[in-house]
C-alpha cells in the first residue's frame, strides 16, 4: 500500500496544477484522496492520468517538412533544434518521457489493486480496469514510436527501445526493452482491455475516457504500424460496422471531425497542439499545395492566409481542449484503405478512401478523384492513400509516425534563414533519443 501512497501523493502535489490547466469543455474533475481504495477513488486516479496529456504530436509535426517554426527569438530557442532534428540540446522543449510514465504508474496502481477495489459493480470495476490496460497499452505505444526503431524496419524487432513497466517497483532502474517485447506487451494490454471493458461510448464531455470501441481503433492502428494487413482491416471494420458516419464538407453546419462534439469522434483524449505550439507553428507551402485548389473543400479550415514569409498559420485547431483527439472515424476509413489496397483487396480500398472524399471535396472535385483512383494500380493507390492521410489527419500527431513506418524519406527544408538541411532516406534521426533528463537520472537507459 505504501507504492499506491505513494503514487497518491504525487497526483495530490501535481494534480493541483494539472486541473488549473484542463479545459472547460472536458469534464476531468479528480478527487483528492491520499489512498485510493473505491472505484469512486480509482477512477479520480485515472482521471489524473487522462487529465496528464502531451502535446508531443505537434513536436513531431515540427521534424516534418509540413511544418517550419515562426520568425520568432523564442519560438526558436524552444523549437528550432526539433526542426533542425538536432539532438540533445537542453535548451530545446523535450518530448514528455516523464508523463508517459507518470501515467503507466498510475494504470499499474490500477491494475495491480484490481481485486481490492470496492464499492462499485464488478461491471464497473472490470471497465476501469480495462481503461488501464489501454492506457498503459497506449503510453507504450507511443514510446516505442518515438524512442524504437519502426516495427517495419529491416532488423528492428531486436533493438533496444524503451523500458517496459509493469510493475509498482518505484525504485527500480530499469534497462530497455527491444521493440519486439514492447508491441507484444501493447497486444497484450489491448486483449485485456478488451475482455474488460464493456463501454461502447461516453457522453460528450466524458469521451476522452476509452472505450470498446477505441479498444478496435486502437489495435487496428497498431497492426497497421506493424504491416500486418489482414488484422489492421479487420479491426478497422468492426469500428466502422459502429460507427461510421463522417462529418460531410458540402453542408453548412458540419464540424471539424478533429473536435471533441464530432460525430467522427472516438476518443478525445490528446490535445496535440496547445497555444504556444500553434502560434510558433506554420504549415509550409509545399505541404500546403498537397491539396486540390478548389476542388478540396479542407483547406479553407486548414489554414490562414500565407505571411510574409510565405508559410501558412493553422486554423484547424485553436490549441484548447475542444480539439482533443486520439481516435476518430476518418482515421479508421484510412486504415481500411491502407491494409486492404497492401491485401490486393483494391475494389475494397477504393470504397473506403473514396467514401471518406466524398465528404471532403466539392461533388465536381469528387468525380475528378474517383475517376483517377478507379484507374490507379496497386502501388499509385496505396501513394494516394498516404498522401490522403497527411491531408485528412493533419495536425494531429499522425504524420511523423506515418513517415517513419512506411518509406522514412528524404527530407529537405529551407529555413527562414534561407539555410538548407536534410533528413536523408533512413537517417538514424528518424528515432529519437532517449531525453538527457531521463538518461542522467537512470545510465541504465544507454544499456
Amino acid at each position: 500500500m505504501n507504492k499506491i501512497k505513494y503514487i497518491y501523493i504525487v497526483f495530490m502535489l501535481t494534480g493541483g496544477l494539472l486541473m488549473t490547466s484542463c479545459s472547460n469543455f472536458l469534464d476531468i474533475q479528480p478527487t483528492g484522496k491520499v489512498i485510493p481504495n473505491t472505484l469512486e477513488e480509482y477512477r479520480a486516479l485515472i482521471t489524473t492520468a487522462y487529465a496528464q496529456t502531451s502535446a508531443d504530436g505537434s513536436l513531431c509535426d515540427m521534424r516534418t517538412g509540413d511544418i517550419t517554426i515562426r520568425n520568432d527569438n523564442q519560438d526558436q530557442s524552444d523549437y528550432g533544434d526539433i526542426e533542425k532534428w538536432v539532438a540533445d540540446n537542453p535548451s530545446s522543449v523535450e518530448f514528455a518521457w516523464s508523463a508517459y510514465y507518470e501515467n503507466i504508474y498510475y494504470a499499474n496502481a490500477i491494475i495491480d489493486k484490481k481485486d481490492e477495489i470496492s464499492e462499485g459493480s464488478q461491471e464497473d470495476i472490470n471497465q476501469l480496469v480495462g481503461e488501464a490496460y489501454f492506457m498503459r497499452g497506449y503510453m507504450h505505444f507511443i514510446l516505442v514510436n518515438l524512442y524504437g526503431q519502426p516495427y517495419t524496419k529491416n532488423g528492428a524487432l531486436d533493438t533496444k527501445a524503451i523500458p517496459l513497466k509493469l510493475t509498482l517497483d518505484l525504485e527500480e532502474l530499469p534497462t530497455r526493452n527491444t521493440v519486439g517485447e514492447i508491441y507484444t506487451s501493447i497486444l497484450s494490454d489491448i486483449e485485456n482491455a478488451r475482455k474488460l471493458m464493456n463501454q461502447k461510448e461516453w457522453e460528450t464531455g466524458y469521451n476522452y475516457r476509452f472505450t470498446t470501441i477505441a479498444v478496435d481503433a486502437f489495435e487496428s492502428r497498431t497492426r497497421l504500424y506493424m504491416g500486418e494487413w489482414q488484422a489492421a482491416y479487420d479491426n478497422a471494420e468492426r469500428v466502422l460496422a459502429q460507427q461510421s458516419t463522417l462529418e460531410d464538407y458540402n453542408t453548412p453546419d458540419f464540424l471539424l471531425p478533429n473536435q471533441y462534439k464530432s460525430v467522427e469522434s472516438i476518443n478525445a483524449y490528446e490535445n496535440a497542439y496547445i497555444t504556444t505550439r500553434l502560434r510558433a507553428s506554420l504549415a509550409t507551402p509545399a505541404f500546403v499545395q498537397m491539396f486540390t485548389p478548389n476542388d478540396d473543400l479542407r483547406p479553407a479550415h486548414y489554414f490562414a492566409t500565407a505571411n510574409s514569409d510565405g508559410n501558412y498559420p493553422i486554423t484547424k485547431t485553436n490549441g484548447t481542449s475542444e480539439y482533443k483527439c486520439s481516435f476518430r472515424t476518418s482515421e479508421l476509413y484510412l486504415n481500411a484503405a491502407e491494409a486492404a489496397a497492401h491485401l490486393n483487396k483494391l475494389p475494397e480500398a477504393r470504397s473506403r478512401l473514396l467514401q471518406l472524399m466524398e465528404k471532403r471535396y466539392t461533388p465536381a472535385g469528387y468525380i475528378q478523384k474517383k475517376d483517377q483512383i478507379d484507374n490507379m494500380s496497386q502501388n499509385d493507390l496505396i501513394t494516394e492513400i498516404l498522401n490522403e492521410r497527411a491531408r485528412e489527419l493533419a495536425f494531429e500527431g499522425h504524420r511523423w509516425f506515418d513517415l517513419r513506418r512506411t518509406t522514412r524519406p528524404r527530407i529537405e527544408k529551407v529555413l527562414n534563414s534561407g539555410q538548407t538541411i536534410v533528413l536523408e532516406q533512413d537517417d538514424a534521426r528518424y528515432t529519437l533519443r532517449i531525453p538527457l533528463s531521463a538518461t542522467n537520472a537512470n545510465p541504465n537507459l544507454m544499456k
